[in-house]
């Protein structure tokens, strides 16, 4: 197809979207020089005092019982949600699908059945849930910021959605992803950039990111995203929320589209990503009390367990717990925000008659290795022939420009691991299969030797690590998991075309995909801030290597950023600033790591860990 084929198609896709946001819920937009957009729905003038009320509800099981007892009708719940979505497509183009007339007919669908059962519908009764651009809803597209998959329509929901009916939920928006997925922001060809609105000049991360935005602003009360490398707890990491990313087939994926789709060696997962802890556990539970086995063929046959969630197996509800901190991964040090957040982390659980030990590393660069070889086993084919539908190129890069920061690396460390382009054959692909179980077991001996160290009698309870190295970046300039392949490919069409070269800016920090790898559950909570007086310039050191070093550099005074973006369309340009602003009142996420199929027991210490913060913090005046 000639470019401007699909770049028509694009154009003509994004503007039907524009013509399904209601003319009264238009708002002036902020200046493009407005970073941080966290209180505009609070003060553009759209929002009723009622509807802020039921939006600024952080608590899910609030919501829920507000609901459940016909305090609040599903139908004035999702139009408040609806409108406060529509201002946050407007300040950081989160969304995708908009379908107002079918949420609110669902809305009256439940609110009726309480009228006339005397009952809720189901554990999520009337609640609005919003799904990244993966979740198949019959009748509506689904694009998954593909040209090619314009006008591709559901003929069948996705199992997580049919369970979401039973459950009583309201779906009612679909939320933006990178092209291919495989990246760590969001930008694609039809629906253009999600921006971060803590700092628009930074990215949300990705590629849950529209999720990750939308629930920022508090445009949904609970979003589901899904997770291959990092893609649920990089967004909720970087905006500040919570977010789990459970084991594979614990959630029925079955039904929702995705990219290397056959490719069932690191699976990729589903999870909820809030503002709201409790509405981790409410979603999670209500999706497995689904007996979602019987709908997905792969799902495990697990019940929830309550034993699980009281921490049964680690020491019961009061217990004592030992809690292990991974400070660095032994490949890229995380910037100061990031320190400071664990160093609270563990104060606090100290504080609150826990044990803190540090977490010795253990084979993690082997694990990336063989998981980079996995995910680039076909050579990118996938990834090449969904966009060759429409013609659209393979994007180069997330960023906004073709200039490069003078510390990009031309070539990541996750492609010089990989070696050279090969579409592998069946028999090296199962040789990769055999070198990541013997690293699985190796690791689950490394934990498991760590009863030795812990004083309770038990192996180390839980990880706590960073997401990222960071709080958030610049746009163009964060990236975990795109297969090497791809990097090759783009390369060679770079090359060929004459464009500035693949890759520049990528970087990698390994934190989030060895869970992946494992198949270890792990629940991301909010920690801190990025603060421009308590966190300087990281000291000098002993660089690992190349990526350690980029992203040292990345947070020197003279960086690229974004100057405008408007609806995902730069109207701007880059500039380098001397910005000590640029990461302050960034959220800082950490990353709480379970064994595998641990969810409730991960849901649980999470818990335990979020409330001995808030005391810590609140004790001491900080935020």
């Amino acid at each position: 197809m000639p470019e401007q084929d699909w770049k028509a198609q694009c154009a003509a896709r994004k503007q039907r979207q524009l013509e399904q946001i209601p003319k009264e819920w238009t708002i002036t937009p902020p200046p493009d020089t407005q970073r941080n957009v966290l209180d505009v729905p609070r003060t553009c003038g759209l929002l009723t005092a009622r509807e802020l009320e039921i939006t600024d509800t952080v608590n899910v099981d609030i919501l829920l019982d507000k609901l459940r007892t016909g305090q609040w009708s599903s139908v004035e719940v999702t139009t408040a949600f609806y409108k406060r979505a529509i201002i946050a497509q407007q300040l950081t183009n989160c969304l995708t699908e908009i379908f107002i007339e079918r949420a609110l007919a669902r809305a009256k669908e439940v609110d009726d059945y309480l009228q006339a059962h005397g009952e809720p519908m189901g554990p999520l009764h009337g609640l609005p849930i919003s799904l990244k651009d993966q979740f198949c809803i019959k009748g509506l597209e689904t694009i998954m910021g593909y040209a090619g998959w314009i006008g591709r329509v559901a003929d069948r929901d996705s199992v997580l959605v049919e369970i979401l009916y039973e459950c009583g939920a309201v779906p009612f928006v679909r939320t933006n992803v990178p092209q291919t997925l495989m990246w760590g922001e969001t930008h694609n060809h039809v629906f253009g950039r999600t921006t971060n609105p803590y700092n628009r000049y930074m990215t949300p991360g990705g590629s849950s990111g529209g999720e990750g935005a939308l629930v920022a602003l508090r445009g949904s009360p609970l979003g589901v995203g899904t997770d291959i490398g990092g893609s649920i707890r990089i967004p909720s990491a970087f905006c500040g929320l919570y977010g789990l990313r459970p084991s594979y087939n614990r959630l029925p994926y079955c039904g929702a589209v995705n990219s290397q789709e056959g490719q069932e060696s690191i699976s990729s997962v589903l999870g909820p990503m809030t503002n709201s802890l409790a509405g981790v556990r409410a979603f999670t539970k209500a999706v497995i009390d689904a007996k979602p086995w019987r709908k997905d063929p792969v799902c495990v046959r697990k019940e929830w367990s309550e034993r699980e969630y009281a921490l049964g197996e680690h020491g019961g509800q009061g217990g004592k717990m030992c809690f292990a901190v991974m400070w660095d991964n032994g490949v890229v040090k995380p910037h100061p925000p990031v320190k400071r957040a664990m160093e609270l982390t563990k104060a606090a659980l100290e504080a609150a008659g826990h044990t803190v030990i540090n977490w010795e590393n253990h084979r993690h660069l082997e694990i990336y290795t063989v998981g980079e070889r996995i995910f680039a086993a076909d050579d990118a084919l996938d990834l090449r022939k969904d966009c060759e539908l429409s013609g659209e190129p393979l994007m180069q890069t997330m960023s906004p420009t073709t200039d490069a920061h003078e510390h990009a690396l031309d070539e990541p460390m996750q492609v010089t691991i990989v070696g050279e382009r090969k579409h592998l054959s069946a028999y090296e692909l199962w040789e990769l299969h055999k070198e990541k179980r013997a690293l699985r077991k190796s690791h689950l001996d490394h934990w498991e030797a760590t009863v030795s160290r812990t004083g309770t009698g038990r192996p180390v309870d839980a990880i706590i690590s960073p997401v990222a190295a960071y709080a958030s970046c610049p746009h163009g300039c964060n990236s975990y998991v795109p297969p090497p392949s791809l990097f090759r490919c783009l390369q060679r069409d770079a090359e060929r075309h004459g464009r500035a070269r693949a890759g520049r800016g990528r970087r990698d920090y390994f934190y989030t995909s060895f869970c992946n790898f494992l198949d270890y559950t792990a629940h991301v909570f909010p920690a801190t801030f990025a603060h421009k007086s308590l966190d300087g310039r990281a000291p000098p050191h002993e660089f690992y290597n190349r990526e350690d070093e980029a992203v040292y550099k990345l947070c020197e005074p003279l960086f690229p950023v974004v100057c405008s973006e408007v609806m995902g369309m730069l109207t701007g340009c880059f500039r380098y600033v001397d910005d000590p602003e640029l990461w302050h009142g960034m959220p800082v996420g950490l990353q709480l790591i379970g064994r595998t199929h641990e969810e409730e027991g991960v849901i649980g210490m999470t818990e335990v860990l979020d409330e001995a913060l808030k005391k810590y913090k609140q004790s001491r005046g900080l935020r």
